[in-house]
């Protein structure tokens, strides 16, 4: 090999550790990867930027808008409210949960159709009395294997469609093209999850019952009217930096301060709200001026309308992995103060302020209004929910959001417009009728995913310009030893590995130059790889870090790793099983 494909084999061989053992983003990873690239000469600034031109990067961008608008109207809030209802069996709940989830992800980005279910199938386990780790994580999987069954299921599919329209443009697919493939997976994979799900997973107590009682991680007291904390600040009074308390909120004549400052004036008969241990108590009556709450009910139970109370999933991206809550100045940063976290189903006893955050910790904050809204896309978080809120009322525009969706997939299915002109004017119109604002369509785009997808580009560029792709493919066919069925099962294999370590579009466009010149190589259709590697990149179900609603699900479920092993391994062997069958059946060697 040149010096040229030597380098880009490194900087691929250093990409896929840096994904699976760091916390930085793979957007940032993959973005370094193309400066080294280009700063070494391996790539021109063409073929750097030329992610940002592919038309499958602009098509997920425009189905992001849509999908946005139908989060904006309620629309998957109105699908959840008619669908679930009241099963009589755990499998029939599974049978109201799993078929339309899987609907759903046929067309619609899958990441919010979970994220809105989430809290819906929490609160409903509850009322069905049943364990919510028999339900989320077939929530996770249904939505992958749904995302299976169109070009529009996932960013994959479209991305590398955008690969094989640079590569061979006369192959071109159609929208529904994939599903003689993915509706046998998906049927096969659901009643796999439906038949098999009760009986492989654990129905521990998980996150149900680990917020269900305030008097377990508060201390309420309260200031003495004629005691000597009255007209003193928070700072003064000594409550700002105690031990093993933090004061998340005071209660004063029916209203609510949260989020307390240290400049906060205390009044008598306010009514102090401390998260922490009760064994931490001791440290509190013995503080001149405050005696116990004579109030029976936990003020956390109240309602106000000044605070929200939020469950919030760490990514594995936040900046507080790591850091101890207090040193970490959490509250400063987010406007937000931790009441409880639960880990692996489990409420974390202790010093909450010395904990150190681990990705998928569920945490239990106390915030203003604002906070949801502000953070609902932060990268920080994986899910943001309000604890027990009210479903959002279903706006007059969501049908309206479904049509435009219905629509851009029947324009783009009869080739009437291509899948990127159609999702382009289903965005537009979203817009233009009011189905999402303009904010709401800037915060429902996943720039993270976008720049992975572009960068992703400019180093699957450098493998093939530099000649390494046509080396790696020789190589692979030398140990296929020309057979294009073992070169298929062993695509399949390498790409569906891939994408549980690292994330699953790196893992396609960085894998598909080097397949795409052993097919060459091998002198057969490439049609059979290209559809191996789309199936084969949504196969995540062993680890709860290969795709992101697993990581989702992981926390509220109060999963263990295990967990995913044991339900996801013959999952994964069962689709993998059929695609593999069924792929060179539809598109022949």
């Amino acid at each position: 090999m040149s010096l040229d494909a030597w380098i880009a084999v490194g900087v691929v061989l250093t990409i896929f550790p840096l994904m699976a053992f760091t916390r930085l983003g793979p957007d940032i990873i993959l973005l370094g990867a193309v400066i080294v690239l280009l700063t070494l000469g391996v790539i021109d600034p063409q073929q750097a930027l030329g992610g940002f031109s592919n038309s499958g990067l602009f098509t997920v961008a425009f189905m992001y808008v849509l999908v946005a608008s139908i989060r904006e109207t309620g629309g998957i809030d109105l699908i959840i409210r008619y669908v679930l209802k009241q099963p009589k069996s755990e499998r029939g709940a599974l049978v109201r949960l799993l078929l339309p989830v899987a609907s759903l992800s046929g067309f619609v980005n899958n990441t919010p159709v979970v994220a809105t279910y989430i809290p819906a199938v929490m609160s409903w386990s509850r009322r069905l009395r049943l364990s919510p780790q028999r339900l989320l994580m077939p929530l996770s999987f249904a939505s992958i294997l749904g995302g299976t069954m169109t070009l529009f299921g996932t960013s994959t599919n479209l991305v590398v469609h955008g690969l094989l329209l640079e590569r061979y443009p006369e192959l071109g697919m159609g929208l529904l093209d994939l599903a003689w493939v993915g509706v046998p997976v998906a049927v096969v994979g659901l009643g796999y999850l439906i038949l098999l799900g009760p009986r492989l997973l654990p129905a521990r107590e998980g996150l149900a019952n680990a917020f269900a009682n305030p008097r377990e991680f508060t201390i309420e007291m309260e200031v003495d009217p004629a005691g000597v904390l009255v007209d003193r600040t928070v700072e003064e009074a000594g409550l700002r930096h105690l031990q093993e308390l933090f004061l998340v909120e005071i209660e004063r004549a029916g209203n609510v301060v949260s989020v307390v400052g240290p400049g906060e004036q205390l009044k008598g008969g306010d009514r102090l709200v401390f998260a922490g241990t009760s064994d931490a108590a001791v440290e509190l009556q013995q503080i001149r001026g405050l005696i116990p709450s004579r109030d029976g009910t936990s003020s956390l139970e109240k309602e106000f309308k000044e605070r929200r109370l939020v469950e919030a999933v760490v990514s594995n991206q936040c900046q507080f992995i790591g850091q101890r809550i207090r040193d970490g100045h959490f509250r400063t940063l987010y406007g937000a103060a931790v009441l409880a976290i639960c880990r692996g189903g489990e409420r974390v006893k202790g010093n909450l302020g010395q904990v150190r955050l681990q990705p998928a910790d569920v945490l239990l904050l106390e915030a203003r209004p604002p906070f949801i809204e502000r953070h609902r896309q932060s990268r920080d978080f994986l899910l943001i929910s309000e604890l027990n809120g009210a479903a959002r009322p279903v706006h007059e525009k969501a049908p309206l959001a479904w049509s435009l969706l219905l629509g851009a997939v029947l324009l783009a299915a009869l080739g009437v417009l291509s899948m990127l002109n159609a999702a382009m004017l289903g965005a537009a119109l979203a817009l233009l009728t009011g189905c999402c604002s303009v904010g709401a369509a800037k915060r429902g785009l996943d720039t993270q995913v976008l720049l992975t997808i572009a960068a992703s580009f400019g180093v699957g560029a450098a493998l093939q310009s530099s000649g390494a792709a046509g080396v790696i493919g020789g190589g692979v066919l030398t140990l296929v030893a020309g057979n294009p069925l073992l070169l298929l099962i062993g695509t399949y294999c390498v790409v569906a590995l891939l994408t549980e370590l690292v994330t699953n579009n790196a893992a396609a466009v960085i894998v598909f130059p080097v397949v795409m010149s052993a097919a060459e190589s091998l002198g057969v259709s490439p049609m059979p790889y290209v559809v191996a590697v789309m199936f084969a990149a949504s196969a995540s179900f062993l680890t709860p870090i290969g795709y992101q609603t697993n990581l989702m699900v992981y926390g509220p479920g109060g999963y263990q790793v295990g967990d995913f092993l044991r339900l996801g391994s013959g999952l994964n062997i069962l689709t993998g099983a059929i695609a593999l069958a069924l792929i060179p059946l539809v598109w022949p060697f």
